[in-house]
């Protein structure tokens, strides 16, 4: 398929790879001529604008860091993409932005889907990171053969915004047991384990997660935390911010989610 792609960043490139690898035409943004050169690197047709990367796209893929870029850059492109297709929304933000950007592509018969993902780089250059997308379910249908070219599962799980409100409660589940971790270590410190020796140890019980995996490997709480602070923080920040906007509260995981970030 023909595939616009603007963000070929941490998480974009793999993306963009695999794309080429699995035979799409893809077309993505580099602004400037270093990164021009790492989309070519990739197998990419590499472009200077936002509108030659989409044009003639039957799928255009946004993956941008964070729901102002999105805001910034997808209304007007909208416009620009080609009649009847689909435009992908991988960044993690509020379903209210990707349900305003459906009611403007719906003027253009241009179909809008929330797919955030869960997993990392490493997941995506995999084949193996999971898509929640939420949109029309032929939509999701026509975009199926371009996200299964680097993620399993790609997991529709209702209409527009729907992506997003399972990311956000996924992302508030997975602070929290990074919480929770944090935590159990101080408590292991209190009762004089050894943290490498109690992490260890917790993989192999009923206590363990990811989260708890990761720790385990990264060697202590505090050394994952600082590693992955910056995307938790995003993370934990658009939680909070769109469980406001949506009337909602965190009730018990609030305070698990203020340990994921100490």
């Amino acid at each position: 398929m023909r595939v616009g792609f603007i963000g070929a960043g941490r998480m974009g490139a793999p993306m963009v790879r695999r794309l080429a690898d699995a035979g799409h035409q893809v077309r993505a943004l580099g602004r400037d001529d270093e990164k021009r050169a790492a989309v070519a690197a990739l197998g990419a047709e590499p472009v200077d604008s936002p509108r030659a990367a989409v044009t003639d796209a039957e799928v255009t893929i946004i993956c941008v860091f964070t729901d102002d870029q999105v805001l910034a850059l997808c209304p007007d492109l909208i416009d620009e993409v080609p009649e009847g297709s689909v435009l992908v929304l991988h960044t993690t933000g509020s379903p209210r932005t990707a349900e305003a950007l459906a009611e403007r592509g719906a003027a253009r018969r241009v179909a809008i889907i929330d797919a955030p993902v869960s997993g990392g780089p490493h997941d995506i250059a995999a084949g193996t990171v999971t898509v929640f997308a939420g949109g029309d379910e032929d939509a999701v249908s026509r975009a199926r053969e371009v996200l299964t070219a680097y993620a399993d599962p790609v997991l529709h799980v209702g209409p527009v915004g729907s992506g997003q409100r399972v990311k956000l409660v996924n992302n508030a589940l997975f602070a929290a047991q990074i919480g929770a971790v944090a935590e159990g270590v101080r408590l292991g410190d209190r009762l004089g384990i050894d943290e490498a020796t109690l992490l260890s140890a917790l993989t192999h019980g009923s206590a363990a997660s990811r989260a708890l995996g990761g720790i385990a490997a990264t060697g202590s709480a505090e050394a994952f935390i600082a590693r992955v602070g910056e995307f938790i923080g995003k993370d934990v920040a658009v939680v909070r911010r769109t469980v406001s906007e949506l009337d909602g509260d965190l009730g018990r995981l609030e305070g698990l989610l203020d340990s994921a970030l100490k």
